[in-house]
């Protein structure tokens, strides 16, 4: 599963944790070339999940006392302590009120957070509108879980009515509802030039449809747009006639449909309206249940296209029916 070890690598960096006790030894190697050369590496902010929430600030403080923050380039939030009932706020407002410590922040990922600390449908994610409004340099944005089916009821929300740093806006969900699909899709990101959003399963909150994406996909939102990610989507087969006829694929280099329940019928789907995605340069749409011989129909159906069916996954049968699961659910 994509969410079952913590990132080792973020914005092209390395992750260097922060160590969430105060060391009484000198810094081993890693860490005390991160700490002397503090924009070599992305720095992981991560406290114990079950500690409290409180003590996170105190964390923070040393992280700003210890590291040249001016240098940093690249954040990683991971847990930020309270178990599953605690939101995201203590983090986001500790980062909105030190915004002048990170000047040369330019890639944010918020929720590096793997199943065994947290299920990704019970993250306590928060309004984060205020935090990428702090950061207007900021070029990579990505945030893991919307709070959606959480224990203490966090809703993500994140609608930028402008910035014009932003480039990359990743959301990983394992339901993914279609208010923030709306507030994405009415923002102001005219540099955006990579979007991917996780649609997930309805059972863990996602009732996204084409409608909520509609300035999106009729290619007006975001003009400088050139990849595509609709991934782990439990009904990715019937997005594909809405993608080929919508505008903006015909702008995209990379269409991202992968880690979903992509069927014979969504490929038969491709494979029929191939004329709409000949044009890529790459369509990922690993982890699928694709027979082989309707598989290699597509690729002679796409020449030219880097078509990734890797990871085939086989259908699980379950009193009398087959059931279909993408990469990350619960």
């Amino acid at each position: 599963m994509p969410n079952s070890t913590h990132l080792t690598e973020y914005a092209d960096l390395p992750v260097v944790e922060f160590p969430a006790t105060e060391a009484k030894e000198p810094a081993p190697g890693e860490l005390a070339a991160a700490l002397a050369d503090p924009g070599s590496v992305a720095w992981r902010l991560r406290a114990d999940p079950y500690e409290a929430a409180e003590t996170f600030p105190a964390y923070f403080a040393r992280f700003l006392a210890d590291v040249d923050t001016a240098r940093v380039g690249a954040l990683v939030i991971g847990t930020w302590g309270d178990g599953p009932e605690s939101p995201s706020t203590v983090p986001r407002d500790l980062l909105i009120a030190h915004a002048e410590a990170f000047p040369s922040l330019r890639a944010l990922f918020f929720g590096d957070i793997v199943y065994e600390e947290n299920e990704i449908s019970w993250i306590e994610q928060s309004d984060l509108s205020p935090l990428a409004a702090a950061f207007p340099a900021l070029e990579e944005l990505a945030v893991r879980g919307t709070g959606e089916t959480s224990v203490g009821g966090g809703r993500l929300d994140l609608h930028l009515p402008e910035h014009t740093g932003l480039r990359t806006l990743t959301v990983q969900s394992g339901g993914l509802p279609g208010r923030v699909c709306r507030g994405i899709a009415s923002s102001g990101l005219p540099a955006l030039e990579n979007l991917e959003l996780w649609l997930g399963v309805d059972t863990y909150g996602c009732d996204t449809t084409p409608q909520d994406l509609a300035p999106v996909l009729s290619g007006g939102a975001f003009p400088a747009l050139r990849y595509l990610g609709l991934r782990n989507a439990e009904g990715i087969d019937d997005w594909i006639a809405v993608l080929a006829g919508a505008p903006v694929t015909a702008s995209l280099d990379v269409l991202d449909l992968s880690l979903g329940t992509l069927t014979d019928t969504g490929a038969e789907a491709l494979i029929g309206a191939a004329d709409a995605f000949r044009h890529l340069r790459r369509l990922d749409l690993h982890h699928h249940y694709v027979s082989e011989g309707t598989a290699e129909r597509l690729r002679a159906a796409l020449p030219g296209v880097e078509v990734d069916l890797s990871d085939v996954q086989s259908p699980r049968a379950h009193d009398g029916e087959f059931h279909y699961y993408t990469a990350v659910s619960e």
